[in-house]
């Protein structure tokens, strides 16, 4: 380095001399200090710096070269994807967590099964291949391969006849000369299987050790890097690349139909190459066939591998060691992709699951699914990717399936709330359970469990109501009301269905469509219900409020004030049912033009409602709307602060765009004073 300095600074001189010596040629006269000798001799000093300058220039030989870095060699890594996607993040963050040059750092990459974990530290491997200066890759899956992996890897570091316990060790100590060194185990069970195969005491020097695993408990032996699912934008941009003409719209719906789970996204693009098969079409397929379609097509680098056999290893293990675990793997499989509260499972006189009796039981029977990598637990709750659920109810026979889905009937019937306007808890209890009740009552009912599912759809289709969402509630309430017709001896549930079937069509602007059903749900009732059953206080109100809405409001009159008493005599004058008839009522006077019998009444409700619902509650919501209109009516200032509050709960509660909300700012903003 320093001659080739030197060369350079002694050419510079032969050039600059060489211009002296041009200028003396020109006559220049003179030059300061000891530039005179160049002046009087330029020929001399330019002869004497040509050899200095061609000395320092020449190329080096071989013997006077520094020694070059040896290039970074490596031991069964596989070949780097050249399509490899996103994890930007966690690369960064696994380089920040591997950045130690002074003592062994280990990380464990933990993850669900084909959520690209070996993807990751191979991708991690080459991209930082320059920092290392020996890279090993070990398949850690089956604790028994380990030693004559080693063996393997010992005799690439010219390492030959050493006795068994001799070559872990060994192999540490051979890579000192090739520090840093990064050691990758694959796939790795619990801590205790790899403890013989990693590195202790000063062989651990200036290496790294990266893990990846399915299995929970290594925060006590190296740092965890969690990894999950593709973010959407990952998981769009891979469709995006590796299948031609995929809109974003199409490759968005695919993504979410797979859970942004990054293997079965390859196995799709696989498959759509392979068949040639449009992102339309398979995205059809996926909808109605996901069961099926999860074993078709094939990741590029992993051809044998299928997400419908990916956990089949982890499902045999329940088999064997946790078979209460895999009942409850079973159960969760016919739920939604959700969280799914635990009670679900403990709740009730006879638990679902049995060892629900016992707490240490039940811990370790949830625990073995999160254990194991097919679940993760959040809370109270447990939670399970859609593909494992899939995976899982492929291998169920259709006996299994009817069952498990009978169950599972029961246990929400029991677990939902039934009395959704008197319980102040429904609401979130029911946000909860919802995505659970439509996934177990979706299709044709197993025969066993026909009328447990018409009673379910009603209670969802009431919550839906509850919560304002009337097209939603729908469908479920005439389902409900359909199976209860194909049963027998189900006149007074056929009679809760008509009476919310009717509630529904009133509130969508349909009382001429609402009306008969009201008509036949108080009928059928009467016949079969005692004269003071509270059920007949809400065919009544409904009645009445549909009446109201065809102008037939001295009909009303008389339907309201007897649901009222009914309520009173059943409940109790400040039950939060009580309510909803003094609303009824406090209608009829005020369609009536009888604003002042109605305000008492509808204060009343909104003091019950007050005493029982959270303030932003939609029933105390539409309570001061009412309120407002009332005392607008009156000329009464107050009014538009009434229509305030109301609009605000709304707003809240049901948004800016629905039209019950745009509704109530518009009365707000009228009544404005």
């Amino acid at each position: 380095m320093w001659r080739r300095l030197v060369g350079s600074v002694a050419a510079l001189l032969v050039l600059f001399v060489g211009s002296l010596a041009f200028n003396a040629a020109s006559g220049q006269s003179r030059w300061p200090g000891p530039l005179d000798f160049v002046r009087l001799h330029p020929w001399v000093v330019l002869l004497l710096l040509i050899p200095l300058a061609w000395l320092g220039l020449r190329p080096e030989s071989r013997g006077d070269r520094a020694p070059r870095p040896a290039a970074p060699r490596t031991y069964r890594l596989p070949p780097r994807n050249t399509r490899f996607t996103g994890r930007d993040t966690a690369l960064r963050v696994l380089r920040q967590r591997l950045g130690s040059a002074d003592e062994v750092t280990m990380v464990a990459v933990h993850g669900l099964g084909g959520v690209g974990k070996t993807q990751l530290a191979v991708e991690y491997a080459y991209r930082y291949l320059s920092k290392y200066r020996f890279v090993a890759f070990i398949d850690a899956e089956d604790p028994d391969l380990l030693a004559p992996q080693f063996a393997s890897l010992a005799r690439e570091l010219g390492l030959v006849d050493m006795g068994s316990g001799q070559v872990v060790p060994g192999v540490y100590t051979r890579l000192r000369d090739r520090r840093p060194w990064l050691v990758i185990f694959d796939n790795a069970e619990k801590p205790g299987t790899l403890l013989h195969a990693l590195p202790s005491g000063d062989l651990a020097k200036n290496g790294h050790v990266l893990v990846t695993t399915r299995v929970s408990g290594w925060s006590g032996t190296a740092d965890v890097v969690d990894l999950r699912e593709f973010t959407r934008q990952e998981s769009v941009e891979l469709l995006l690349q590796r299948v031609p003409g995929t809109s974003a719209g199409t490759a968005d719906l695919i993504a979410r139909q797979l859970g942004d789970l990054p293997l079965a996204l390859e196995q799709a693009a696989g498959y759509m190459g392979y068949h040639q098969t449009a992102p339309d079409a398979y995205l059809a397929l996926l909808t109605s066939r996901l069961e099926d379609m999860i074993a078709r097509g094939e990741a590029a680098d992993r051809p044998t591998v299928v997400v419908a056999t990916l956990w089949q290893l982890s499902v045999d293990r329940l088999r064997r060691e946790q078979p209460q675990s895999l009942e409850l793997l079973r159960l969760c499989a016919l739920l939604a992709p959700e969280p799914i509260p635990l009670a679900l499972f403990t709740r009730g006189p006879e638990p679902l699951i049995a060892a629900a009796a016992d707490p240490l039981a039940w811990d370790a029977t949830v625990g073995s699914l999160a254990g194991l990598g097919l679940a993760r637990r959040e809370d109270s709750a447990l939670v399970l990717h859609r593909l494992v659920q899939a995976a899982v109810r492929a291998t169920m026979t259709d006996e299994l399936l009817a069952t498990s889905r009978a169950r599972l009937c029961r246990a929400l019937l029991e677990t939902v709330p039934h009395d959704i306007h008197g319980d102040p808890d429904a609401r979130p209890r029911w946000h909860a359970l919802l995505p659970h009740v439509l996934a177990v009552t979706k299709g044709d009912p197993p025969a066993q469990c026909a009328p447990e599912t018409a009673q379910l759809l009603r209670h969802a289709s009431e919550f839906l109501l509850a919560i304002g969402d009337r097209t939603g509630a729908l469908p479920l309430c005439e389902r409900a009301l359909a199976l209860d017709e194909a049963l027998e001896g189900r006149d007074a549930e056929v009679g809760f269905d008509l009476s919310t079937l009717a509630q529904i069509h009133r509130d969508l602007g349909a009382p001429r469509t609402a009306l008969p059903l009201a008509e036949r749900a108080l009928r059928l009732h009467e016949s079969c219900l005692p004269a003071d059953s509270p059920a007949l206080a809400t065919d009544l109100a409904t009645l009445a409020r549909t009446l109201c809405l065809l102008s037939e409001h001295r009909a009303a009159l008389p339907l309201a004030e007897r649901a009222l008493r009914i309520d009173e005599a059943a409940h109790g004058p400040d039950d939060p049912y009580v309510s909803f008839d003094l609303i009824a009522l406090a209608t009829v006077h005020f369609d009536l033009g009888d604003p002042v019998t109605a305000l008492p009444l509808i204060e009343r409700a909104l003091r019950i409602r007050e005493a029982h619902y959270p303030p932003d509650h939609l029933y105390i919501g539409y309570a001061l709307l009412f309120k407002a209109q009332v005392l607008d009516a009156l000329n009464e200032r107050s009014a538009g602060e009434s229509a305030r509050r109301g609009a605000q709960i709304l707003h809240g509660q049901l948004g800016r765009t629905h039209p019950k909300t745009e509704d109530a700012l518009a009365l707000a903003d009228r009544l404005k004073r």
